[in-house]
């Protein structure tokens, strides 16, 4: 699982160079279907990550408003303070923490920490499979987003 984590941050970081090409406005452009614009749904993605890792240690959620992240240096820079509380946090309880029973407040369900570590990755795949179509109706060519033969930075190992 630690892979995919590696993968998903990996594949972000290349979304954040590929929006270098695009304008502020651009990023922020509203578009059909996904959570409304380039921007946001980074910030989103991020942001949940945050969110159900908190959960899973079992820590109060912090809502993050978009509005004080609305430029792209703003969020790369969340992005990049989050991942840094999360490997630490992943490297020292991942298969420990596995089987664990979580409740978070915005969900009356209880998951395992497995299932939710699950979902994170999804959700990050999802997403980015969002901005790939945003990027082809800009007439751009989407970050490639292939697992195999990647170069993961084994920032766990």
């Amino acid at each position: 699982m630690i892979h995919f984590f590696e993968y998903n941050w990996q594949v972000r970081d290349e979304w954040f160079d590929w929006c270098k090409q695009l304008s502020n406005e651009e990023l922020l452009k509203d578009r059909t279907g996904g959570v409304g614009s380039i921007l946001y749904t980074l910030f989103h993605i991020i942001d949940v990550e945050y969110s159900w890792v908190r959960g899973i240690q079992g820590k109060e959620d912090i809502v993050f408003e978009f509005a004080d992240y609305d430029t792209l240096e703003r969020v790369m820079s969340l992005s990049d303070r989050f991942r840094n509380e999360l490997t630490d946090f992943l490297i020292n309880n991942l298969e420990e923490m596995k089987g664990e029973v979580v409740s978070v407040a915005w969900d009356e369900e209880q998951y395992t920490a497995d299932e939710i570590l699950h979902h994170i990755i999804a959700h990050e795949i999802h997403h980015v499979g969002q901005l790939s179509v945003w990027a082809r109706e800009l007439q751009k060519s989407p970050v490639p987003s292939h697992f195999v033969g990647r170069k993961l930075k084994s920032i766990f190992s």
